[in-house]
């Protein structure tokens, strides 16, 4: 049957409504509507074209994706040639190039120079066919005459309309633009290859590179793709503006993305004044640019100047240092940073690049340097882009020497030779050396005197920085030596400070077991945790004591947790320290508790929702202190649940499985009926 007139309205309605959207959302940077809405609308239209396939058009948003892949890519010979750009590096090249086109033009020093100045997108060179308005053919550079038909490829990307807004654009036009990956996207991708175990992309370009030459278009649109334009070639059928400027201009109406950061200044200086301030601001890009392209803006001129064998004589591109480099790895060493990571760091042949000169480069982890088989005296890529810290990107493996040997994770600390943990489920290993490792000093004082461990009020960050920096403080233990007179002298402190932290510290030294242990600062044992190592073991002696099995078998303790615990405890220096911090007087009373003779022994409960009249650090800490297990679902072992307001999925759950649940009214009431 026909398709009626009223369906056929409803979808060049719903065709234009998206497209005005796209245009809005990709060209504009825009939106104006809620995804929902266009989503919405999207679905509306597939589900009219299913119900009238005949009325299926190659430009409606609903047939970007769905050819089939391709065996292989068609050449495509450019009808005008795209050519490359001569290149400027200094200030001195820029009044150079003005000068040549002052001289061929025959323009004096009073006759004003116009430049358009456009960021240049570190992205892959196409070329876009429009005929009548529609899409036809999409094409890469390739050796400048020729390219590759990426047509299936092109149409995936939601900033390349498939049909041209407006009625007044050429029968006939060719866009040419840059196809390029945003960092979001391109950090988004090589995250999702890192889980995968797969190679990650080494830069943007190669990203975008990598995904327009995928032979299915299905993997290209799910890609984070965009494209902006900065020419035309060839135009039949109409006339265009008569600057540079004002083309670029033209194409934004009819729905071609153009680049918001484009301006027209006047001679050199101009040029020098733009390419400094799109320096500035380059890092905070959404995308990588690697320079800035500078044309004369009058087409006029553009003709008049014409071109040599390879470029134009009226544009040039003013290209930002280098950010990527060849150097040698001289060593491989191994870094302790504050919490305990042990970083491997490559030491490198001096190198410029990124505009610095760089001697180090972070390898990150052992992940890392297996992922990239790295090894001293390897050639390497080094990548720096603006501030951020030099990175290896890979590894010259041609230029491979036959004597390199690979690179072994070392077993103890470099700074204070603790064993090194490195646990199979994480990355990054780490010095167990804590308390006594020099490297981890700062952190681990901040740690012991914070308010949930020692809470010596009045010993702040930059105190702590100043008296190891000092050497008044090499560990916790010398917290308590410390004098009046070696207090008073610090910078803002004075005689009236110094007394009042004297005795905090003094104060200190009578705690509890569970804040003790929580102070050490042990990877992964939190405030609940020590608390329930404290109720478990009942002593510092038995938990020092414990072996991995014995751990495990306190509530919370698997066994991630457990090899911390034990690894700690093992280093002697640990031991030490805490030694000396109960010859010092820190004490604490030990916990006499029989575990199963609590009243909550055995069972598990959950916390949800907003507790209003007790925090729920505070509620935890009971539940615990009563022998419970405190989960963070619930599951068919859940025993009960405390819900306060805003109660989510967790309640639900609980009411399908027909778990005990409590209000916190009823929960402060069961918690003092415990605590008698």
């Amino acid at each position: 049957m026909k398709p009626d007139t009223s369906t056929t309205q409803l979808l060049e309605q719903l065709r234009d409504q998206l497209r005005h959207y796209n245009y809005q959302y990709y060209v504009l940077d825009d939106p104006q509507v809620p995804d929902a809405e266009y989503d919405r609308l999207f679905q509306q239209l597939k589900k009219l074209e299913d119900e009238n396939p005949e009325l299926i058009t190659p430009e409606s948003p609903t047939q970007r994706v769905g050819a089939q892949p391709l065996a292989a890519f068609t050449q495509v010979r450019h009808e005008m040639p795209m050519l490359s750009l001569d290149n400027a590096f200094s200030a001195d090249d820029m009044q150079a190039f003005e000068k040549r086109l002052r001289d061929r033009l025959k323009l004096s020093e009073e006759i004003p120079l116009e430049f358009a100045c456009e960021p240049k997108l570190d992205g892959i060179a196409v070329s876009l066919l429009y005929e009548n308005g529609l899409l036809i053919r999409g094409a890469t550079r390739g050796d400048g005459s020729t390219g590759e038909d990426i047509t299936l490829n092109v149409r995936t990307i939601p900033s390349i309309p498939l049909r041209l807004m407006g009625d007044d654009y050429p029968e006939r036009l060719e866009v040419r633009g840059e196809i390029y990956m945003p960092r979001r996207g391109f950090e988004r991708l090589n995250d999702q290859a890192l889980k995968r175990g797969d190679k990650p992309f080494v830069n943007p370009r190669n990203a975008a590179a990598g995904s327009l030459r995928q032979l299915d278009p299905k993997i290209t649109a799910q890609r984070s793709l965009e494209m902006c334009c900065y020419s035309v070639g060839v135009v039949s059928g109409a006339e265009l503006p008569d600057t540079h400027e004002a083309i670029l201009r033209k194409l934004a109406t009819w729905g071609l993305r153009i680049n918001a950061e484009m301006a027209i200044v006047e001679g050199a200086e101009g040029c020098l004044d733009y390419f400094d301030r799109l320096s500035a601001k380059r890092n905070q890009l959404a995308y990588e640019i690697d320079g800035i392209v500078f044309k004369v803006n009058a087409i006029e001129l553009q003709q008049q100047l014409g071109f040599v064998s390879r470029a134009p004589r009226w544009a040039i591109a003013h290209k930002f240092p280098a950010q990527e480099e060849i150097t040698v790895v001289n060593a491989i060493e191994f870094q302790v940073g504050r919490t305990g990571a042990i970083t491997p760091v490559a030491r490198l042949e001096p190198v410029f690049v990124g505009g610095v000169t760089v001697s180090n480069a972070t390898l990150h982890n052992m992940d890392e340097v297996e992922r990239l088989g790295v090894r001293a005296g390897d050639s390497v890529i080094i990548r720096r882009a603006g501030d951020v810290i030099p990175q290896v990107v890979s590894v010259v493996l041609e230029r491979r020497p036959a004597t390199t040997v690979s690179v072994q994770l070392p077993e103890r600390c470099p700074v204070c030779d603790a064993e090194i943990v490195r646990v199979e489920s994480e990355a990054v290993a780490r010095c167990s050396g804590g308390l006594s490792c020099a490297a981890q000093r700062k952190e681990a004082l901040k740690h012991y005197v914070s308010r949930k461990a020692m809470d010596i009020d009045g010993l702040g960050e930059k105190l702590i920085d100043a008296l190891v920096e000092k050497e008044l403080v090499h560990s916790p233990a010398d917290l308590y030596r410390l004098h009046h007179r070696q207090l008073a002298s610090m910078e803002r402190m004075g005689d009236k400070s110094a007394t009042k932290l004297l005795q905090s510290i003094e104060n200190s030294k009578s705690t509890e077991l569970a804040n003790f242990i929580y102070a050490l600062g042990i990877r992964e044992v939190g405030e609940a945790t020590a608390r329930t190592l404290a109720v478990h073991f009942g002593s510092i002696e038995a938990v020092m004591a414990a072996s991995d099995e014995q751990l495990q078998a306190a509530p919370d303790v698997g066994p991630v947790v457990a090899k911390y615990i034990v690894s700690f405890f093992h280093q002697v220096h640990n031991r030490e320290v805490i030694e000396a911090l109960r010859s010092a007087g820190v004490h604490w009373q030990d916990v006499e508790v029989d575990v199963k003779s609590l009243p909550l022994a055995g069972q598990t409960w959950v916390l949800t929702g907003t507790l209003e009249q007790m925090p729920r650090t505070e509620a935890k800490k009971q539940l615990l202190a009563l022998g419970a297990k405190v989960a963070g679902s619930v599951s068919k072992n859940t025993d009960c649940v405390v819900a306060g307001p805003g109660a989510g999925s967790k309640l639900q759950k609980a009411e399908e499985l027909d778990i005990p649940v409590l209000d916190e009214t009823q929960f402060l009431a069961r918690l003092a009926e415990y605590n008698g």
